[in-house]
Formats: structure tokens, C-alpha cells, sequence
């Protein structure tokens, strides 16, 4: 009979002991590290903001006549279930829901369409074509906006636009409101779903097509029978990221919708933010995390119960073109016609404003001036009380914000995304690799404009050793780098699955340190994959708007919330100039990114 050894019973002494040998292991101490940030700026900002929402502020203890501090329910009661609960939530929820719904009816069969024809097709010009319908992505949305408003602008918005300037009578419900909103949301987010439908076309091997078209099927009979079920889950996964992505949009619904009152849930929750009512606005924040996780998590349940299908064995794939015939030529008509209308026409006409003097007015020579690019306050009008943009101050330090901002959080975001791509793929099967892949995904749910208050409501006041961040820069660049870890993360998980653990553990029988396998091995070893990683973030970064405008004052203004704020005060020549700065920053960052990592950095976001 084998005799039971006794175990030892647990003291204080042996448990340090077994911690401190634990925190003595590098790679732990990394995960603890990765770990402790992740939960400190993503799960607990979500935890204190839902908590404010059941604590009465000072500003409303009189009107409920409670203490402030106690629990209530107050703000979720006035958002759900008062007498304004139509006009803060309901009708700006609905138009959200209708902006959204169309916007996905449009834009993912669009794209998909698209990337079936670069991919699939002999169309030709397919390599022009790809690039520029990549551009929406590249350009904000916010950009588009200004144009569409440049082009069909009424005399209720204002100076007129060029529509208007011709004698066009435009009416509202085309320069502004659902219609206006939809079709430039539509022209931006048709990206998602090219992005991901091409990056999948290009993994399946066209021999499954040309099978069926052996057997006599028709184009169309093989698009919906064969190629349709293959890249069915990057389709939905394109609807369900234009679908989050839209219904949390602030940029767009702002410059084309609150002109007429037309609301939607984002721009109901930054007015309620900015009237001094917090606790409505983090609610209604909450309300779009919770909608924007039910449509993760819906796409998820999708795409993981329905049948699979292996596309990629051990042969060889190809990938042979399939003919368009006769449609060739129409195809391509039409797709230079959509480019030219959706992209040069707006740009030229973007351009052409910010050369005049009077919206509206013409592009004769007597309407065209160069005062919103280099003018002076004495060359000014009785109505413009700023010089042109490169002689304004605001534009200056709006520029050098952009800049620094890009630069400081894509490299923090990139180093942080290499170190919890380390830790998720080494833990893979493991808790910590579970829980670090899980948190990091977080603040993808999060709207951006709910991201940034958020944040807002955390760090408004001190927290321990760290004071309030209101109004500081400070701010400004750690919520663009939590907001971005998803992407930084995603990069450096592809980027150390290609990095065989073999290497290390032979550094390691070897004798060499972790400190030393992970400076001789993966550092350099990852080295392009950060710099990709870096640079998409710099290039997402730079056009963003919607999760830093709560956050802008006039010491920390990008050139974007510039731009926004020049069009919202009645000055567009001077927005649109702004507007074409970003634009080309943006393009020389894609341009340059291309150049130096000999590859479409773009394609990453699939």
C-alpha cells in the first residue's frame, strides 16, 4: 500500500517565496505587465463610467432632490423613460439605425462587387483602379463631407455651393439629412468590405470556379453557388464592421445633419456631453458599446456556426481570370464613371473653394483670390476675421498637434501592439493569452466618439497618482493609442506567428537570457512587421476626428477638429483649405508608407 506524502501546509513565507519566483520570470512579468495596463485602461474606464451613470452629480441633486454621490437612476430613467426621451433618444437612435441600415445595403455589396472584379476578373486598368478605390479609406470621412457640402450647400447652410452658385435650387433633403449623410458614408465605408472580400478572393483557388464552369454554369450561376458561399464570412464580417462603425460616426452626421436638427445618437450624446449633463451622455456612450458589441458578437455567432469549407490544400493554388465578355467594356465605363463622380469631381470642386472669394459665386477671375491660403487680417472682409491658412497661428499649431500626435502614439501604439502579440501568441491555449487576446479587442466594440468620453469621464478628475488629464494633450494621445491597440495588436500577433518558438528555445539550451533571445531574436526579427504596424496606425490616426473631439481645446486642436470647427462657424474656404492639407499629409504618409515597406499597408485591415 503506497503511503500518502503529506503536503506541506501553505505559510506566508513559502507563498512570497513562490510569488517572487513567479514575478522572477521575465516572460510573467511581461504578461503581468500587459495585463495590468489592459485592465487599467480598458476595463476599468468601462467600469467607471457605468458607475457614474448610477451616481447623482452635483447638477442634477437639486433637480432630483438627492444627495450627491448616492445611487439612481436618474439618467438611465431620462433617456428611456421621460417625457424628452423622444428627442434625446428614440428619434436620434432611429436615425442612426435608418443611416446605418441603408448605409449597409449599399456599401458592402458594392464593395464586395469591386473586390471580385479586381481579383476575379480580366478587367482591365485593374491596378489604377485598385488604388483609387482604396482613396475613401485613405481620405477621412469627414473630408467627404465637406465636399458633398461644397458641392450642394443651400442658402440655409450659409455662403452657397456650387450647385447653388450655378442658380440650382437645392433642397434640403439633398444637401442635407439622411440622403447626404448615407451616400458619403457609403463612399468611405465601401472600403471595409473590399478590404476583406479581396483578401479572401485572393486565398481561394480559382480551379474551384473553373470546375463549375467546365460543367456549364454561367457567370452568375458560379458567383452565387460557388465563389458568394466561399467569401461569405469576410462578407459579413465587412457588414457588421460598416454597420458598428456607422452607428457610432460623429464626423459626418455633425457637419450634415445638425444643420437641419437632424440628430443621431452620436451627435445627441456630444451635445448632452457638452450642455454639462454627463451622466445622459456616458449612458447613452454605454447604449452604443452595447449595440456595437451585439454586432460583433452577432457576426462572431454567424460566421461560427455556419458550414466551412477548405479553400487551401497542399497543391499549388491558381488563379486564372474569369472573361467578362461583352460586359468589359460597360464595367469599365462605369466604374471611371463612379471614380471621377465620387472622388475628382467633389476634390476639384473642394479645391477650387478654397480659392474663392464667395462661395457660390463662380470661378471667374474676379471671384478668385489666394486670401484663404496666404492672406493677411488686413487683406481680410468684414466677415472673416482670420488670416489664410498658412499665415494663421491656429493652423500652425493645429499642424504641428497633428503631427506630433501621429508620431508619439503610432510608435507607443506599435511598441505596446508587438508586446501584446507576444504575449497572445506564446499563450496561446493558455488563460493570460485568452484574457490578454479578449481585452485587447475591447476597444474595437467601442464606438469612437462613446471611446472618447469615456475616457473623458475617467480622467476628468485625479486617479491615485495621477492627476485629471482634462484639457491636456496628455489625454488626447493616450486615447488614441488605447483606441488603436486592436490594430497594433492584430500586427503583432501576425507578426510573431511567424516567428517560430523553435529559434528561442534553442537560444535558450544554449544558455542565452530571455532579456538576450528577446534583443538577438524576435526584436529584430519583427522589426518590419512594427514599422507596418506603426504606420498604419500613423495613417488612422492622422484622419481621426470622431474619438478625440470631446477631448479638443484650443491648445491641443488637430487639423481635423480645425477643419470642423472652421465649417461649423460659417468660414468653409478656410475649411476646405484645411481640409486639402489633411488630405495630402494623409496621401504622402500612404505614398511613403508604400515606398519604404514594399507593400500596400492597406490590405493589413483585412
Amino acid at each position: 500500500m503506497l503511503r500518502q506524502i503529506p503536503r506541506k501546509p501553505i505559510t506566508l513565507r513559502r507563498l512570497k517565496n513562490q510569488i517572487l519566483n513567479v514575478l522572477c520570470n521575465p516572460f510573467n512579468l511581461i504578461v503581468l505587465i500587459s495585463l495590468v495596463i489592459l485592465i487599467y485602461l480598458v476595463a476599468y474606464p468601462l467600469a467607471d463610467v457605468l458607475k457614474t451613470t448610477f451616481t447623482l452629480a452635483k447638477a442634477e441633486s437639486r433637480r432630483v432632490g438627492g444627495d450627491v454621490g448616492e445611487f439612481t437612476l436618474y439618467y438611465w430613467q431620462y433617456i428611456f423613460a421621460s417625457k424628452l426621451s423622444s428627442a434625446v433618444l428614440w428619434k436620434p437612435l432611429g436615425h442612426s439605425l435608418l443611416i446605418s441600415f441603408f448605409t449597409c445595403i449599399i456599401a458592402v455589396p458594392f464593395g464586395s462587387a469591386l473586390a471580385w472584379l479586381m481579383v476575379r476578373s480580366d478587367l482591365p486598368g485593374k491596378k489604377l483602379f485598385s488604388f483609387l478605390i482604396m482613396i475613401p479609406y485613405m481620405i477621412p470621412s469627414w473630408c467627404k463631407s465637406m465636399a458633398w457640402l461644397a458641392v450642394f450647400r443651400n442658402s440655409r447652410g450659409g455662403s452657397p455651393g456650387f450647385l447653388a452658385g450655378l442658380g440650382v435650387n437645392v433642397p434640403d433633403w439633398l444637401a442635407y439629412g439622411p440622403v447626404a449623410i448615407i451616400v458619403v458614408m457609403t463612399m468611405h465605408y465601401y472600403a471595409y468590405s473590399y478590404i476583406m472580400v479581396s483578401g479572401t478572393l485572393h486565398s481561394i483557388n480559382s480551379e474551384l470556379e473553373e470546375m463549375g464552369e467546365i460543367q456549364g454554369a454561367n457567370k452568375f450561376q458560379i458567383i452565387r453557388s460557388i465563389t458568394l458561399p466561399l467569401v461569405l464570412p469576410a462578407v459579413l464580417s465587412g457588414l457588421i464592421m460598416t454597420l458598428s462603425k456607422s452607428l457610432g460616426a460623429y464626423g459626418v452626421p455633425a457637419n450634415l445633419g445638425v444643420r437641419i436638427g437632424y440628430y443621431t445618437l452620436s451627435t445627441r450624446m456630444y451635445d448632452a456631453l457638452g450642455s454639462g449633463t454627463k451622466g445622459v451622455g456616458y449612458a447613452m456612450a454605454l447604449l452604443m458599446v452595447v449595440m456595437a458589441s451585439g454586432c460583433i458578437f452577432a457576426n462572431r455567432a454567424i460566421t461560427g456556426t455556419r458550414k466551412s469549407y477548405a479553400t487551401i490544400g497542399g497543391k499549388g493554388g491558381r488563379s486564372n481570370l474569369l472573361h467578362l465578355g461583352k460586359a468589359k467594356t460597360p464595367l469599365t465605363l462605369f466604374l471611371s464613371v463612379f471614380l471621377i463622380v465620387a472622388l475628382f469631381v467633389p476634390m476639384f470642386i473642394l479645391v477650387m473653394e478654397s480659392f474663392q472669394i464667395t462661395t457660390g459665386g463662380g470661378y471667374g477671375l474676379n471671384n478668385m483670390t489666394l486670401y484663404n491660403w496666404i492672406g493677411t487680417l488686413d487683406q481680410a472682409t468684414t466677415n472673416v476675421n482670420f488670416p489664410g491658412v498658412f499665415k494663421n497661428p491656429d493652423f500652425t499649431k493645429a499642424l504641428w498637434n497633428t503631427v506630433r500626435l501621429t508620431v508619439i502614439a503610432s510608435l507607443i501604439t506599435a511598441f505596446f501592439g508587438q508586446f501584446f502579440g507576444y504575449v497572445s501568441t506564446r499563450g496561446r491555449g493558455k488563460w493570460y493569452g485568452s484574457l490578454t487576446e479578449q481585452l485587447v479587442f475591447i476597444p474595437y466594440l467601442i464606438p469612437s466618439i462613446a471611446f472618447g468620453a469615456i475616457f473623458l469621464g475617467m480622467f476628468s478628475v485625479p486617479h491615485g497618482i495621477i492627476p485629471s488629464l482634462y484639457g491636456t494633450f496628455t489625454l488626447v494621445v493616450l486615447v488614441s493609442v488605447v483606441k488603436h491597440f486592436p490594430f497594433a495588436s492584430r500586427s503583432g500577433m501576425a507578426n510573431m506567428m511567424q516567428i517560430n518558438v523553435e529559434l528561442e528555445e534553442a537560444a535558450d539550451i544554449a544558455g542565452a537570457s530571455f532579456w538576450r533571445r528577446l534583443a538577438k531574436i524576435v526584436l529584430p526579427l519583427s522589426k518590419n512587421g512594427f514599422l507596418s504596424g506603426m504606420m498604419l496606425v500613423f495613417i488612422t490616426i492622422a484622419k481621426e476626428l470622431d474619438v478625440i473631439a470631446l477631448l479638443m481645446t484650443p491648445s491641443t486642436r488637430t487639423l481635423s477638429y480645425l477643419a470642423f470647427v472652421y465649417s461649423a462657424d460659417a468660414l468653409p474656404q478656410m475649411a476646405d483649405a484645411i481640409s486639402i492639407c489633411m488630405v495630402v499629409f494623409i496621401m504622402l504618409s500612404y505614398l511613403i508608407a508604400n515606398k519604404v515597406f514594399k507593400a500596400d499597408i492597406s490590405k493589413s485591415m483585412g
